[in-house]
């Protein structure tokens, strides 16, 4: 499955690319025909050791578990990642999240993403309200999710890292463009 964007082409993430990139830039490449830019695979194992270890023994694509590649569309290079971390719990609600590789940040291409995100969740008749979680300051991911229509509802600890992070909501029957 893939969403396009006016720049980027999410594409699902394969479980056979995805070992691949876990494995190094050059086996991407080798078994993608893809290039990526640096700074990506240090984004995808940063995720959950749980998220990589089902990665292990993955066979089809799944939106909801290995989210998306972010491909640059004139320049065909791997720039990004972004996905939900699971599918919409039994209250409707989906969590998503998105990064971009350090030499493609700060061009809008997050926004791209998350938006795209945004689209891909509320086709879904069983998402209800869409959650993300940033840093507790203003940085680039919250002026992003604040473009999206997302509204700071509350401060958290993140039971990884044990830092505090902003929960971010938005409903699902916004429309996914801020005016």
């Amino acid at each position: 499955m893939t969403v396009q964007t006016e720049n980027l082409i999410l594409a699902s993430h394969l479980p056979r690319y995805l070992r691949a990139l876990l494995r190094g830039p050059q086996e991407f490449e080798n078994i993608a025909g893809l290039r990526m830019a640096d700074g990506i695979r240090e984004e995808f194992l940063s995720a959950s050791s749980d998220f990589i270890k089902s990665i292990e023994n993955a066979r089809e694509p799944d939106p909801w578990r290995f989210g998306f590649g972010v491909i640059h569309r004139n320049e065909n290079i791997l720039i990004g990642v972004g996905g939900f971390p699971g599918p919409p719990d039994s209250d409707g609600v989906a969590e998503i999240a998105y990064g971009i590789a350090p030499a493609y940040q700060g061009k809008g291409y997050a926004t791209e993403v998350a938006n795209a995100l945004v689209d891909f969740a509320s086709r879904n008749k069983s998402v209800r309200l869409l959650r993300a979680h940033t840093l507790a300051e203003t940085n680039a991911s919250t002026r992003v999710l604040e473009k999206c229509g997302f509204k700071k509802t509350g401060e958290t600890v993140d039971p990884e890292n044990n830092l505090p992070v902003w929960r971010w909501e938005r409903p699902t029957r916004l429309s996914s463009r801020t005016e």
